[in-house]
């Protein structure tokens, strides 16, 4: 298939990556030349501006609400766009963009899906992403053979688009507060002589037995927050996302007030670069440890 793709960022490279590895045609678009030069090696079209990525269909991975709004809303972009084009858009952007977004769409006859993933750089590479996915199902259909090039499976939850952008923050919600939980209790049973790594042995074995436990607990056990495989800054930013969609939904959501302030505190704190396993860091702070500055 030919397809576009938009947004070259360590997550937007491999899974563009990873549509070229399965044989398909991919003209690449982004901000900076860099990543569309390197996937050009690979066998990738790279095109001057993000409308000549547009065909048949494109593909953006983008930070957040402002890129997107700032390159698919640019003057003339979605009115210039080819007829039937289908545009899946992989960020984590906010409930009621995603609802703006979605009729915008629509008004310029151009079909439109939300697939955001659930995974860091590395589950892309090793193919085990996660996708969540949510439009007109004839468009997932279409779409279908290049989502199964990028992850490994996709949920389809809805035929409103918005309904995927809900379930990602509501996801990212909970990675947050399982990475709070295990550094809470980390530095708990630290102060009575308990290695946290034992702890956290026990519990990723046994009852806590899942990815997000067992690799955000090693990086929590080991202060290991650089390189960033998911950037502190964005996690404050999704939530921020979380708490807009519970006041759209009005639905109470205390804890997720706690985990951004304390994700807005380690950004204060010059953290914001790290991984967002460096809000263990914030507890320690909070516990009167001197954190330090681990790798």
């Amino acid at each position: 298939m030919e397809v576009g793709f938009i947004g070259l960022g360590a997550m937007g490279r491999a899974m563009a990556a990873n549509l070229l590895k399965a044989g398909h045609h991919v003209r690449v678009w982004n901000r900076s030349r860099a990543p569309a030069d390197e996937l050009a090696r690979l066998g990738a079209e790279p095109v001057r501006e993000a409308g000549m990525a547009f065909g048949g269909m494109v593909i953006s991975m983008l930070a957040a609400d402002d890129a997107v709004r700032e390159i698919f809303l640019a003057p003339g972009l979605l009115e210039s766009a080819p007829p039937g084009t289908l545009h899946v858009n992989m960020a984590t952007i906010s409930v009621r963009f995603a609802e703006w977004l979605a009729a915008e769409h629509r008004r310029h006859g151009i079909q439109y899906v939300a697939a955001p993933v659930f995974g860091r750089p590395e589950a892309v590479a090793a193919g085990q992403l996660n996708i969540v996915a949510a439009g007109d199902p004839a468009a997932i259909d279409r779409a279908q053979p290049l989502l199964d090039a990028i992850g490994q499976r996709t949920w389809r939850l809805g035929s409103e688009p918005h309904q995927a952008n809900a379930v990602k923050v509501a996801g990212n919600f909970m990675i947050a507060a399982a990475i709070e939980s295990m550094a809470e209790s980390a530095v708990m049973v630290e102060r009575y002589g308990v290695d946290s790594a034992d702890l956290l042995k026990v519990l990723t074995s046994t009852l806590f037995a899942a990815p997000v436990y067992k690799n955000y607990g090693a990086l929590i056990v080991d202060r290991r927050y650089e390189p960033a495989a998911f950037r502190l800054a964005l996690g404050l930013k999704d939530m921020q996302l979380v708490l807009e969609a519970a006041e759209g939904a009005q639905t109470p959501m205390p804890f997720a007030s706690v985990l951004h302030d304390h994700l807005l505190e380690a950004v204060a704190q010059g953290d914001g670069e790290r991984d967002w396993a460096a809000l263990a860091e914030v507890v320690r702070r909070h516990a009167g440890e001197t954190t330090g500055r681990h790798g």
